[in-house]
């Protein structure tokens, strides 16, 4: 007695789904705390001085603007050295499209120098993994990149580099909007405009990823005001 016999009106699919909006489209988005485009010389500076694998993969995220799963698991087979590109099979990307990043001069040399210590698969492998030509080896883990940052003392996230590089590029340069997206491989609204941007327009995003890694690279001269981040070898 008092139980309902009929269907619950409250069931989402078949009921609600016509009614309410799609959960994945108004759940609450936290934003990732980012470090400002000023600091980012000094930064560099600093994190350059942390002798690590850990650090080259953090250092080579910020300079490709990529994300910290996609450095992570990085292959050599996805590197064209020659063109300096790198391109990031769909299966490994966020919106389950290939990605090209055209790779800066300080991209590549990173890439070349961990070549020259390579043992594995890996760009930046496991460094709990022998160092044996023979093992298949293992990428770093999902917190390596956030424990460089949190020996650094710096209240940031990896992730928080992409708005990071966003933020620069939309306050300091005259870039398009939609190659700043791009770049990001953010999903474009047309179909037709994103797949133009991710394909003729490599060499546009190639002067884009150069100029950000040379603001980066700014001596420290132009970072007298900032705080100085702690430098820890680990």
């Amino acid at each position: 007695v008092g139980y309902r016999t009929t269907a619950n009106p409250a069931r989402w699919k078949g009921q609600l789904e016509h009614l309410l909006a799609q959960p994945s489209k108004v759940a609450r988005r936290t934003r990732q705390p980012a470090l400002p485009y000023a600091d980012m010389p000094a930064f560099m500076q600093a994190l350059r001085k942390q002798h690590n694998t850990s650090a080259r993969a953090l250092e080579f995220l910020i300079l490709t603007g990529v994300r910290s799963g996609e450095v992570r698991n990085a292959t050599w087979s996805e590197f064209d050295l020659d063109k300096a590109v790198w391109t990031i099979p769909a299966e490994r990307m966020k919106g389950g499209r290939e990605h090209r990043v055209p790779l800066s001069e300080q991209a590549l040399r990173l890439v070349r120098a961990q070549q020259e210590v390579s043992f594995c698969d890996f760009l930046f492998p496991s460094p709990n993994r022998p160092r044996d030509p023979e093992a298949d080896g293992a990428p770093l883990s999902d917190m390596a990149l956030t424990a460089v940052m949190r020996r650094m003392e710096l209240e940031a996230v990896p992730h928080g580099f992409r708005s990071t590089f966003r933020t620069w590029g939309g306050e300091q340069t005259a870039y398009p909007r939609d190659l700043l997206e791009t770049a990001l491989a953010h999903t474009l609204e047309s179909k037709v405009e994103a797949a133009y941007m991710h394909g003729t327009q490599i060499e546009k995003r190639r002067k884009l990823m150069q100029d950000w890694a040379d603001y980066v690279d700014l001596p420290k001269a132009h970072g007298e005001n900032i705080i100085p981040i702690k430098s820890v070898n680990a």
